[in-house]
């Protein structure tokens, strides 16, 4: 009885304090961070990076620094079952240009996933373009922020759609491309859209969620990215596509998913990433006020301890690669894309291809507007 009653005592004291926040007088956290974030820092010393490993060799480089990534990605979703990636096509309509379809694709034993499709009119098989949808901290849509909603998607969809595209100025950037000629995929991310949570899509669980799975030994951005590559295997098998001629693009964490499957994978030729990119040091730090650091949505478990993000997307080299990044971009400080840039330059330029590898600094926020859309087409057009 007595413990009941100290237990009440304990829980009336809380509720009393209402929203004050209890603190200690010594702690170990501070703004996401451990306090010895810096003394971290210092002991990455990245041993696998293209100049720092042993390997000189830049395709031996190349092959076994990819094996390292995909170690750190934990295993990978199990195949299909027998017979492969099955494919059904749930709807299609006609665009001024392009027909679009959606489809619901079986990458997994586990999963299907749904996805867009734009194929332009004409005789093929045509140059195609892997669009990655962003994180926007918004997961109730995904293939439709870049690609416009078809007519059999719930109306609630289409409005969001609708109005997200206000960070793409209006566009929607796979149609754009679609209207210019390129086949165009886009998917959803797992936890987002038509891979959401039943209960309704809510930030705060994204990261719990990526927690219950690694508790199951897999990791849920590393699913994003190979869902990423087992999707531009299958664009790739498409009669209409041109396997030789595919690209990959998209803007913040499509920005990064663009890069990511550009390093992993051989089937991109061309990629165009908009507005993700940094070094560690820059994203991981206290230098900047930012209440999110980095997160399970580009987190491999271990990785950092060999490569840093340039080491990563340098595996594209030689291919193009273009990269925008903004000056007013207050998730991406400058800093951090400027020592990025140089740090790709110089494995481009040690292969004989720093022409291939295009980086700009935009006088933008965080964004994707017509302009950088146009500078994504004419870099296709160049590369594909």
């Amino acid at each position: 009885m007595r413990r009941l009653v100290l237990t009440a005592g304990c829980w009336l004291l809380a509720v009393s304090l209402g929203a004050q926040t209890l603190k200690r007088g010594k702690y170990e956290f501070e703004r996401n961070l451990p306090v010895y974030a810096d003394s971290l820092l210092r002991d990455l010393t990245y041993p696998m990076a293209w100049g720092n490993s042993p390997v000189k060799d830049f395709d031996e480089w190349r092959r076994t620094a990819r094996r390292k990534v995909f170690d750190c990605m934990l295993e990978a979703p199990p195949s299909p079952p027998a017979g492969g990636v099955s494919c059904k096509v749930l709807f299609e309509e006609r665009r001024e240009g392009y027909r679009a379809r959606k489809l619901e694709i079986r990458l997994s034993r586990y999963y299907t996933v749904p996805a867009y499709v734009l194929i332009p009119d004409g005789k093929g098989p045509f140059p195609a373009v892997n669009v990655l949808h962003d994180h926007g901290a918004h997961l109730f849509i995904g293939k439709e922020k870049v690609v416009r909603p078809l007519a059999c998607e719930d109306s609630t969809v289409i409005r969001d759609a609708e109005e997200w595209a206000a960070g793409y100025e209006g566009q929607f950037l796979g149609d754009y491309l679609a209207r210019h000629g390129y086949v165009v995929f886009a998917a959803d991310a797992p936890m987002w859209g038509e891979r959401g949570q039943k209960e309704g899509p809510r930030r705060d669980r994204y990261d719990m969620i990526a927690g219950n799975m690694m508790m199951y030994g897999i990791n849920l951005s590393a699913y994003m990215t190979y869902d990423d590559i087992s999707g531009t295997e299958f664009l790739a098998r498409m009669p209409e596509v041109d396997p030789r001629r595919i690209g990959c693009t998209g803007w913040s964490m499509g920005g990064y998913r663009a890069w990511m499957l550009a390093a992993l994978s051989d089937r991109i030729k061309a990629a165009a990433s908009v507005c993700w990119l940094t070094t560690t040091d820059e994203q991981l730090s206290f230098k900047y006020s930012r209440t999110e650091n980095g997160g399970f949505a580009n987190c491999f478990p271990g990785l950092r301890r060999w490569m840093d993000y340039p080491h990563v997307a340098s595996m594209a080299c030689p291919r193009a690669m273009l990269f925008i990044n903004g000056r007013q971009d207050k998730l991406f400080p400058v800093a951090g894309v400027e020592k990025a840039f140089a740090v790709m330059h110089d494995v481009w330029r040690s292969q004989g291809a720093d022409d291939r590898l295009e980086t700009e600094l935009w006088d933008i926020p965080h964004s994707c507007g017509l302009k950088v859309q146009e500078r994504i087409l004419k870099f296709f057009q160049k590369h594909l």
